[in-house]
């Protein structure tokens, strides 16, 4: 059991069977009446932000969540299905259940699917994956003084912005965090 005092921000428990992280979290001792501890936590299935307050005596079970190695093999009429690099058991998940994890998954990337209670709750992929531009419109001679920018749609759909030099048929790197283009890979 964890006592709210002993949280730390990334910190993962279990609020009436559902799964949550410490967003933040601050310790108060008014002048007047007890302490407590203020916090604001997501849950981890939803993605919901919640601010709500704990004595500090109030403890809760650590929330389990599991994580397993997947590898994403294909897509097929909107099953996206992966398999468990160890015991090659195979998976399919909806798009929902995938989210914005759509943006840059390519065929036989590894990816990290969690799950608490056996329901899945998430896919993380890494930090940055490398795409190629499929469709790109030409830069214009002499437009580069002001740091202009343009669509570029890469292999798996999704449009970025990047710099008037990147050309179809570029292999780029982009952060899964945030969506951006990063550079030139």
């Amino acid at each position: 059991m964890i006592s709210s005092t002993d949280f730390r921000t990334g910190l993962t428990i279990e609020i009436d069977g559902g799964a949550w992280q410490v967003v933040e979290f601050q310790h108060v001792k008014p002048g007047k009446g007890a302490a407590f501890v203020r916090t604001k936590i997501k849950n981890v299935e939803t993605g919901a932000v919640v601010e709500r307050t704990f004595n500090p005596n109030e403890k809760m079970p650590p929330a389990r969540l599991d994580t397993r190695r997947m590898e994403y093999l294909y897509e097929t009429d909107g099953n996206y299905t992966l398999m468990d690099t160890e015991t090659y058991e195979q998976m399919e998940l909806t798009k929902e259940q995938l989210g914005d994890a759509l943006n840059y998954l390519k065929e036989n990337m590894e990816v990290n699917l969690q799950t608490f209670k056996n329901r899945i709750i998430g896919v993380s992929l890494p930090n940055s994956v490398e795409l190629k531009v499929t469709e790109c419109e030409p830069a214009v001679k002499g437009n580069t003084a002001t740091g202009a920018t343009k669509n570029a749609t890469l292999e798996t759909g999704y449009v970025v912005r990047v710099p008037l030099f990147i050309n179809e048929g570029d292999i780029l790197r982009i952060d899964t965090r945030t969506g951006n283009y990063i550079e030139r890979a």
